[in-house]
């Protein structure tokens, strides 16, 4: 059994379609879970009830944990690290493999223009504290030799099925309305973004590697460092429109998250915006002879799925 906690998100949805290579015996553990392949097994779940994550566990061998909490502060300092240690202990319990899906907030901030899984640890926001407390309860486990997990690392991402993105949000949504792309910091900074297909196909591998376990991995993401107003044009001309673009400074954020409360939790990731961001897969790339999906093609197949 191959169990996945957060099934009905932007990963979950597209890693139980590539698990299907590898298992019959696939759980979908969320609030409403729904069928992906036929031979699903739902488990219905409030994951913020701790008493249930053992029995959504129980009877695993690889544990993804692809879920999303709220885009808070206050609610990823209190929920996190209680779930965290909840799902290690049971994985240790059950001795189920743990595969979690993880963002870069805990990279030290000069090393945005150029992260690779060897890049500094030193969280330049309380969102980056978080996530690196949960890295480190991980792999602390790991290093005791008490759970046996990796870490399969994403940047920004963006693709079918996943309406949080920031391209989807601010950019593909406010085309689609007949309004201006609007986008964080510098526009003419390098940005690159994890194609969710992709990191959904690798994520899937590595559960299913025996030898990737223990370790941190970059999950494919394109090589070309492409701009975000070279994304925001790329959509604009796949969607035929004018790429009229506004910027979006850090004052008129928290003017707006007086009004749209997640807007309130930005300013505090703008360093991310402000300055070259690339990450680095190579050495998966090295490891499994497979390179991302090029920009040109991902957003071609995102719009195709949005105008079905």
């Amino acid at each position: 059994m191959q169990t996945i906690l957060g099934s009905g998100g932007g990963i979950g949805i597209p890693l139980a379609k590539e698990l299907k290579k590898y298992t019959n015996q696939i759980r979908l553990v969320s609030r409403n879970p729904k069928k992906v392949n036929d031979t699903d097994e739902l488990f219905a779940v409030d994951v913020n009830d701790l008493s249930n994550i053992d029995k959504a566990i129980a009877g695993s061998e690889v544990v993804y944990v692809v879920i999303g909490f709220e885009y808070k502060l206050s609610v990823w300092q209190q929920t996190w690290p209680a779930f965290m240690k909840a799902v290690i202990e049971s994985c240790k319990t059950h001795q189920a493999k743990l595969v979690f899906f993880d963002n870069v907030y805990m990279y030290d901030k000069n090393t945005i223009p150029h992260m690779t899984e060897l890049s500094a640890i030193n969280p330049p926001s309380k969102k980056g504290e978080v996530r690196k407390q949960l890295c480190d309860m991980v792999m602390n486990e790991v290093a005791n030799n008490s759970l046996t997990a990796l870490i399969a690392r994403s940047a920004d991402f963006y693709g079918p099925d996943n309406k949080s993105s920031a391209l989807q949000m601010m950019v593909i949504d406010n085309f689609l309305k007949g309004k201006k792309a609007q986008a964080f910091g510098n526009i003419n900074k390098i940005h690159t973004y994890t194609y969710t297909p992709d990191a959904a196909k690798a994520t899937a591998l590595l559960g299913n590697t025996p030898d990737a376990y223990n370790q941190v991995w970059h999950l494919p993401t394109t090589k070309e460092k492409i701009t975000t107003l070279q994304w925001i044009e790329m959509i604009a001309a796949e969607l035929k429109v004018n790429a009229k673009t506004q910027s979006v400074p850090a004052w008129m954020i928290k003017v707006l998250g007086l009004f749209i409360p997640i807007m309130r939790e930005f300013p505090e990731m703008l360093y991310q915006y402000e300055q070259d961001y690339f990450f680095d897969s190579s050495k998966f790339e090295k490891r499994f002879g497979i390179e991302a999906t090029t920009p040109k093609e991902g957003i071609k197949k995102l719009i195709d799925s949005i105008k079905k």
